[in-house]
């Protein structure tokens, strides 16, 4: 039997960020052209070499004079003066401005010499067809004109290093002649997942071999990009020794930063933490946090490593916690802007073990603009907390319990985070998400009927979607409704000659039935009602799944035999269907949200329901 390696004493947070932070991730400066550089990091000071502008130029069309020529000139007493040439921009002047002339001059051309002032063309009148001109205003010496340097001078500080170079930023550069800049070099950071059990997106899935995508070399190879570092996403290793020590040194010699996700963990397979430990240095195994206890910190050769945890929302929460930092820095991208906002928690929420805990949340407006909290925590394993989640409340490690109503501080992902214009919990409907598309920012959890109904006790959710014979104890006001056929999925052709619930009842046969929050199996359970028997008699009828179309999934990948679902859903996976009656779907909205701008828009799309329904088998308007 292997031995299972043991956490070592985990790390706080605090020491872990310290731990991350001792790394060097950053790479050698560089040079890039000027058009390849927006975006990147000065890495030294640029001073001017030249003055900018190098002339003196005319700042506006008009005449170029000597000021003192002007003095006392007016609309009722104009001083006029011959008119001895013209300069235009980008030419070196002809002709000099002596005492008591003037010279047409435009916009940004070379001040002539004797001249020191504009006279603007709006402030004169030609006069003796145009051989001379009269001057209805006076100027002083420097009006109109922008000295040689006035913008920068040569030898001046024109950008310091650490400045991220936008548009603004590079005009001044061209300005100066630049043509290739010193910037910071980007991190690159290489990405390894491990586990036998990972597909690449697009490959093949062998469900009941437990395979599942490769989620987080996409995810963190994103925020790699958004924290300013480049990516390099390396082959899957597996779990195999020797092909983990052959990537891990292989992005080592490559990056300056290496980070794993999965294989941190105190499992056998687990061997990351060995490699790492034979061929560098570990520096840390492990920290007091949730969600993202094993993270290991380490060295390899000339790269720092990172091990994240498989799961995503681990993975991600401890990169975006302790890892972006680092790449941030050395690129020297500036730390994001913090946003937080307070709320009040919707429901109780208990912890109690001893670690800091980052609890994912959403966000919801009552009727009177606040903000509603609500955790988002279906384990570290789900990939859908990633994306209802706004921000996360931070529970300290000595505190184990918020109350419903409390008030928290929640960090928003980021400063654009805005929340759900309505919030619709319940039973899942293929009608109703196609309404929903008609609505901009919403947020669907299709939880169940069931739990549509607990959450509106909670004063949470704007809308509710409803199927079965149950009803809220709270009052609702009804946005539109509509009927599904419900019955049993069977394969292509009924093979076993299903006609109703009695062919159930003691028979070989598999059934896959819907979760106990969800309106249909109510329906189900009310139609079992009227049978002789129930549903101890039926194998499998607590062999549940989630959504509405899952069951159908189930009988159609030969994994069941019968499943509680939806004539649509049969139709839409070509399988047979045995129909056993019809329910009403009811949207129903919390009354005192009516007034919210976006339960008014999902009404007005829910207005057009007809047109939605009349492609989808089984529905009626």
């Amino acid at each position: 039997m292997t031995d299972r390696k043991e956490f070592r004493d985990l790390a706080s947070p605090a020491e872990a960020h310290d731990v991350v932070a001792s790394l060097d991730v950053a790479p050698e400066p560089e040079t890039v052209p000027l058009e390849e550089c927006r975006g990147r990091v000065l890495a030294e000071r640029v001073d001017a070499a030249i003055d900018v502008p190098g002339f003196d130029r005319a700042s506006m069309d008009g005449y170029a004079v000597r000021a003192r020529d002007t003095f006392g000139a007016s609309e009722r007493d104009p001083v006029v003066l011959p008119l001895t040439g013209v300069v235009h921009a980008g030419e070196e002047p002809a002709v000099d401005v002596s005492e008591g002339e003037c010279v047409e001059i435009s916009t940004g051309a070379v001040m002539p010499d004797g001249a020191d002032a504009v006279v603007p063309v709006e402030r004169t009148a030609e006069r003796e067809e145009g051989d001379a001109i009269a001057f209805e205003a006076a100027v002083a010496p420097g009006d109109s004109v922008m000295a040689a340097g006035a913008d920068v001078a040569a030898g001046e500080r024109a950008l310091g290093p650490g400045t991220e170079l936008t548009p603004r930023e590079i005009g001044l550069l061209s300005a100066l002649g630049v043509d290739a800049v010193p910037v910071k070099g980007i991190p690159t950071v290489g990405v390894i997942s491990t586990g036998d059990e990972l597909v690449r997106p697009g490959g093949d899935l062998d469900h009941r071999a437990g395979q599942i995508h490769d989620v987080n070399s996409y995810a963190i190879a994103a925020a790699i990009e958004e924290a300013g570092g480049e990516t390099v996403l390396y082959p899957h290793a597996g779990d195999d020794y020797e092909e983990m020590e052959r990537q891990l040194r292989a992005a080592a010699d490559e990056c300056d930063l290496v980070l794993t996700s999965g294989s941190t963990s105190a499992s056998a397979v687990d061997i990351v933490y060995r490699v790492v430990e034979e061929r560098g240095e570990l520096l840390l195994h492990g920290v007091a946090i949730k969600p993202g206890k094993p993270m290991l910190v380490g060295r390899l050769a000339d790269a720092a490593y990172v091990g994240l945890p498989g799961y995503p929302v681990s993975a991600l929460t401890i990169f975006r916690t302790f890892v972006a930092p680092a790449i941030r820095d050395a690129a020297g991208k500036p730390e994001p802007e913090r946003a937080t906002v307070e709320g009040r928690m919707a429901t109780d929420e208990r912890y109690g073990r001893g670690r800091t805990r980052l609890v994912p949340v959403g966000l919801v407006a009552d009727e009177t603009g606040d903000l509603v909290v609500y955790p988002v925590d279906k384990g570290s394993g789900a990939t859908t907390s990633l994306v209802e989640a706004d921000g996360v409340v931070e529970m300290d490690a000595d505190t184990d319990y918020f109350a419903a109503g409390a008030s928290v501080t929640v960090e928003l992902f980021s400063p654009d985070v805005r929340p759900p214009s309505v919030l619709c919990i319940g039973e899942d409907d293929p009608a109703f998400a196609r309404a929903l598309d008609g609505v901009r920012n919403p947020r669907y959890l299709a939880e169940g009927t069931r739990s549509g109904f607990r959450r509106l006790r909670d004063g949470l959710p704007d809308v509710v979607v409803a199927s079965g014979p149950g009803a809220p104890s709270e009052e609702t006001t009804t946005l539109a409704s509509w009927t599904r056929e419900w019955g049993l999925v069977v394969p292509e052709g009924n093979p076993d000659g299903i006609e109703g619930l009695d062919d159930l009842l003691d028979a070989d046969l598999t059934f896959v039935n819907r979760t106990t929050a969800s309106g249909l199996r109510a329906t189900l359970d009310a139609a079992l009602d009227e049978t002789d028997g129930g549903s101890e008699r039926i194998r499998g009828y607590e062999r549940t799944v989630r959504a509405h179309e899952s069951p159908a999934r189930r009988v159609r990948a030969g994994d069941a035999d019968v499943g509680l679902g939806l004539r649509a859903s049969a139709a839409k996976l070509d399988l047979g269907f045995v129909p056993l009656g019809e329910e009403r779907v009811r949207v129903l909205a919390n009354p005192e949200r009516v007034a919210k701008a976006g339960v008014g828009e999902l009404e007005r799309a829910l207005d057009g329901i007809a047109g939605v329904v009349t492609d989808l088998p089984g529905y009626d308007a």
